[in-house]
């Protein structure tokens, strides 16, 4: 009997040895989201759809605020794209050489290059969301939103950006610092009612004075509120720029007259 135990105790340890592994396989395998996941997680893309009447938004995503002049863009309708590249607190505009070769290749077959420059306030949507950690870059593609922005016809101008980081810095940037950098050139609207899509704009021209009166009638706005997991261009957008800045890494706390935030990794972990 005791002899038969022992035989089998290499079988038993060897089956229990097994178990472990299968199942510590999925904790192994599981993975912190990445940049790409983390960023299409706070910027939700436009859906754009087009029939007889042209180009229009099905799905509005997230809507961005223009803070810097310089993004250059053609038409939606335009198969290419321009790319701007923003890079140390700086918008480097395609140059004109470019935009000249191209209005001069498109006009030999007899379409005329079109580009447009959108202004400090334009209203865009993100369209694409792209991460190159070889070349360090983050590529937004933007569309104008043409009912917030008031275009008549609409246009629907679209553009890239190109956020261009430090040599081997982008793979030890966090989501955050990354966001804190599109805010400072695209940053995320306050403005949601903007959001309504192209029906908003169809009521808008005839019904000026009768929302003058309910404006007048309206009750007063609700405070902002600022709630824990929010990002820095959530929190400068309820309640403007900081006073300070105390940047720590991973830390960051905004300074403001009468409160203190604190963001862990690009997100509100403490208020006082």
């Amino acid at each position: 009997m005791s002899q038969k135990f022992h035989a089998s105790t290499p079988a038993i340890v060897l089956l229990a040895v097994t178990i472990f592994i299968i199942v510590s396989l999925p904790l192994a395998n599981a993975q912190a989201p990445t940049l790409q996941e983390q960023l299409a997680a706070q910027y939700k893309l436009v859906k754009m759809g087009s029939d007889t009447g042209g180009y229009s938004v099905v799905e509005a995503g997230t809507l961005l605020a223009i803070q810097k002049g310089g993004i250059l863009g053609v038409p939606y309708s335009d198969s290419s794209v321009l790319s701007t590249k923003y890079e140390g607190g700086t918008v480097h505009s395609p140059s004109g050489l470019m935009t000249g070769v191209r209005g001069f290749g498109l006009g030999k077959i007899g379409k005329q290059q079109t580009t447009h420059l959108f202004a400090v306030g334009d209203k865009v949507y993100p369209t694409k969301i792209e991460v190159n950690l070889a070349k360090d870059t983050v590529s937004l593609g933007i569309v104008a939103c043409d009912t917030c922005n008031k275009t008549d016809p609409p246009t629907y101008n679209k553009a890239q950006v190109v956020f261009q980081f430090p040599k081997g810095s982008l793979a030890n940037t966090s989501a955050g610092q990354v966001e804190d950098v599109i805010g400072q050139l695209l940053s995320i609207s306050a403005d949601s009612g903007q959001q309504g899509g192209d029906q908003g704009g169809a009521q808008q021209g005839g019904n000026d004075q009768g929302q003058g009166q309910a404006q007048q009638q309206a009750p007063p706005p609700e405070p902002q509120q600022i709630e824990k997991g929010q990002t820095p261009d959530q929190v400068k957008a309820a309640l403007g720029q900081p006073d300070k800045i105390v940047n720590l890494g991973a830390k960051q706390i905004y300074v403001y007259k009468d409160l203190k935030v604190t963001f862990i990794n690009g997100k509100v972990s403490d208020v006082e």
